[in-house]
Order: C-alpha cells, then sequence, then structure tokens
C-alpha cells in the first residue's frame, strides 16, 4: 500500500461514505469536520484501519473530508441515509429515560427486528452509542445466534454497555451474561430458544433492579432474522418476555403489520427504513463472520492482541454433554413425555474425533447433570476449542483463554459451531 493509493472523499452535510473491504486493509482518516461511525465519533488524524470483510458507512450532520488509503471493493458517497430518522428515533428514547428517571422507574425497552441483513445490528449499535454519548449506560441484549455481537455464535446474551463501541474493534464487552444454545439458528432447538430467552429476560430484569443507571437507561434488543413461523413466534414471545415498550421493523412492512395486530396495544411498532448500503450477506459470508468472532474470543484483535493457553485433559476428565435428543415419534416416546422434554434432554458425548475435533466447547457455571433445566440455565464461564483428539492416549487438546486446569467438576456442552485454529 503506498500513498498514492490515498484518495479524499469531501463530504457535504447529512451524507455518507460507505465503503466495503474484500482483501486487504484499508486505512481511513478524518482530514477535517466532524464525522462518526454508527455512533461513534471519529478522531480527527487519527488512521483507523479496517481488513478483510468489513462494511463502513462514515456519516456527518455538518460536513467533513475523510481519506482511504488502500484499494476498497466498494467506495461511493450517499445523500439517501435515514440517519436523520435513527437520531430522531434516539432523542425519543432519550425523553422516556428521563421521563423514567424521574419517575423511578425502568427506562424504555426497545426491539429491532426485520428479515436477515436488514441493518438491526447496525441499528442496535447506532442507538447504544448515542445512548453512551448522553451519559447513560443501556443494556444490550444479543438473541441473534447465528452471528452474535455480545458472545460467539451459538448464544444467547446481554451486557451492559458503558461506553462507545471502538471504531475498529466493536463493544467493549465487560462481564457479559451468556447462555448456551449451541445452534446458529433458532430452527435448531427452538424449545431451548424459547427456555433461554425467558431466562435470560429474567437476568436482564435482576440486572435493572441492581444497577440503578441500567434501569433508567433501558434495554436495546437485536434479534435474528427468522421473521416467519416459529420464528415469528419467538419475537411474539421474546416481546412479552421482556416487556418491550417499543418494537422498531427494519424494511419488512408485512412484518411490521403483523406486530401491529398480534403484540399487546400498549407496545408502540415503527415501521424504520433501512439504509440503502445495507446488502445480503452470501453463507460464506456469514461463515468466515462466524469463525472471525471466535478467533476474536481467543486472539484479541490486532490493536488489542490476545494470548491463549494449549493444553491436554485426559478422556476420564471430561464431561461433554449435547443438550437435545433426536426427535422421536410421540408414539415412540415414554408414557407422559413430551417431544419438548427430549429437546432439552442433555445427552453425554463420547469424545472421539468425529464428535469434538474442531468444535467450540461451552463451559457452564453448573457442577451436576441431575437436573436438566439447571444446567440449561446457568451462566457460562467461556469456552473452549477441542483441537486435537488422541485416541491412543486418550486426551484431548483444548485451546482456552486461560491456564489449566479447567473448573472442578465442570461440564463442557457441545456447540455446532467450529473453529480451526491455523495460529
Amino acid at each position: 500500500m503506498t500513498t498514492s493509493e490515498a484518495k479524499e472523499y469531501k463530504l457535504s452535510a447529512d451524507c455518507e461514505l460507505r465503503f466495503e473491504v474484500e482483501d486487504e486493509t484499508v486505512i481511513c482518516e478524518l482530514k477535517s469536520g466532524l464525522a462518526e461511525m454508527f455512533g461513534t465519533e471519529l478522531m480527527r488524524a487519527h488512521k483507523y484501519h479496517f481488513r478483510s470483510g468489513s462494511k463502513v458507512a462514515i456519516f456527518t450532520y455538518h460536513g467533513c473530508v475523510v481519506e482511504l488509503t488502500g484499494r476498497p471493493e466498494v467506495d461511493y458517497i450517499s445523500r439517501e441515509t435515514p440517519m436523520t430518522f435513527y437520531v430522531n428515533l434516539s432523542a425519543a428514547l432519550e425523553a422516556l429515560r428521563t421521563k423514567a428517571q424521574e419517575e423511578d422507574r425502568c427506562g424504555p425497552t426497545l426491539m429491532v427486528v426485520g428479515p436477515s441483513d436488514c441493518g438491526k445490528s447496525t441499528l442496535c449499535r447506532i442507538l447504544l452509542n448515542y445512548a453512551v454519548r448522553m451519559g447513560r449506560q443501556p443494556l444490550f441484549v444479543d438473541l441473534d445466534c447465528g452471528q452474535g455481537c455480545v458472545s460467539i455464535a451459538g448464544t444467547l446474551g446481554a451486557v451492559t454497555v458503558e461506553r462507545p463501541a471502538d471504531i475498529e474493534d466493536g463493544y467493549s464487552l465487560v462481564a457479559p451474561i451468556a447462555y448456551h444454545f449451541g445452534h446458529t439458528s433458532p430452527d435448531g432447538n427452538i424449545t431451548l430458544y424459547n427456555i433461554l430467552m425467558k431466562c435470560l429476560s429474567k437476568s436482564v430484569e435482576m440486572k435493572m433492579q441492581t444497577e440503578k443507571r441500567s434501569k433508567y437507561s433501558g434495554v436495546i434488543i437485536n434479534t435474528c432474522g427468522w421473521v416467519k413461523s416459529h420464528g415469528y413466534q419467538a419475537i411474539i414471545r421474546a416481546a412479552q418476555d421482556f416487556n418491550v415498550d417499543i418494537i422498531t421493523v427494519l424494511d419488512q412492512e408485512r412484518l411490521y403489520n403483523e406486530l401491529v395486530r398480534d403484540v399487546n396495544s400498549s407496545v408502540k411498532v415503527i415501521f424504520t427504513p433501512k439504509s440503502g448500503g445495507v446488502v445480503e450477506r452470501v453463507r460464506k459470508y456469514r461463515i468466515e463472520a462466524r469463525d472471525a468472532k471466535v478467533r476474536w474470543y481467543f486472539y484479541g484483535t490486532a490493536k488489542s492482541g490476545l494470548y491463549p493457553y494449549s493444553f491436554e485433559v485426559p478422556f476420564s476428565q471430561l464431561r461433554v454433554y449435547k443438550i437435545g435428543a433426536p426427535n422421536l415419534p410421540d408414539s415412540c416416546m415414554p408414557i407422559g413425555m413430551k417431544t419438548e422434554d427430549n429437546l432439552t434432554k442433555l445427552v453425554s458425548v463420547s469424545p472421539t474425533a468425529q464428535t469434538l475435533l474442531n468444535h467450540i466447547l461451552a463451559v457452564s457455571t453448573a457442577t451436576s447433570v441431575e437436573d436438566n433445566l439447571k444446567v440449561i440455565e446457568s451462566n457460562l464461564f467461556g469456552f473452549v476449542c477441542v483441537t486435537n483428539v488422541d485416541i491412543e492416549r486418550q486426551v484431548v487438546t483444548l485451546l482456552a483463554p486461560q491456564q489449566r486446569p479447567l473448573p472442578p467438576n465442570c461440564i463442557l456442552l457441545l456447540s455446532d459451531i467450529q473453529f480451526m485454529d491455523s495460529h
């Protein structure tokens, strides 16, 4: 990359510079004026590095000059942007927070819904960043098990947002709550998904009662893109579980009208325009994004690197389980047992290369498997990855964020998420 590849973009008020990075790193620098990325302000004369897979939108309310060094796959200036709508939505939420603080009650709970690739995560990030810039500490709830903003894919989680998301590294995730789901879509086990949503809502409610600033700041909820059939029913259930006040629907008028019809009349449903820069992601990109999130968990980022540990654990010390047994017809079920019970059953997993190699294992805080529901509803310590299974020596090699040993009597929950450690 040379200085000859640098290109300046002059943005007028209420314009957005959009660019995508395919292969090489692109460096972005704010030369003059004021600008922000998804609600986080850019520092002037600071070089921001965006790597492969990055999709960036630099917005300005007053005008600015931005310089890009490198060769982005796509780059253009757009004057058609929904940012004015988003900032008005943020201002309305802030008014509700102020009123909640005056009356000493919980702030607004807003849920963002819509089909896949309509900008739900981006809108959540914008609203969270604006709230933090107003001195708030909102709770962010992530129900999108396919990508994972709070934790890695295959989980449902929540975290208190105390500072704006970093331009390059995203949220500062301090002490998040995470529950193991193990699939990249709710239809992997919709019964388990609904149980975890209810469990997470109780944890969020408890957190709001114990943290005053979060109580008044309210909750922003991100949802998955499955908006039909059981996915739609999960949205309705989430609105009830989390006592949602406002639902903002991105892009799909049909979904908006269905929700107006089906949710409680006390819930305000808003149709929200999506950004013209939002594009549909192919399956390959989704897989790469999940892989990057797992790599971030173990190795950090180029700016703040982490150094995980690798160690061996004997088969005899492993307690690996998968939540959910294969579906059986009702006629084959024991008397009094329902199909839903089978979907929350803990099934012991034998340590073989076929079952464990390159799979992510969630380290549960539970220590006993006698009560299935207690294991399911237990928070997670973190994750490990199985990098080798040695049948002859009867040991597995684990990649972990900290040194051995594993927590005593820990239960490891098998996930569909896989990760090839290339370091």
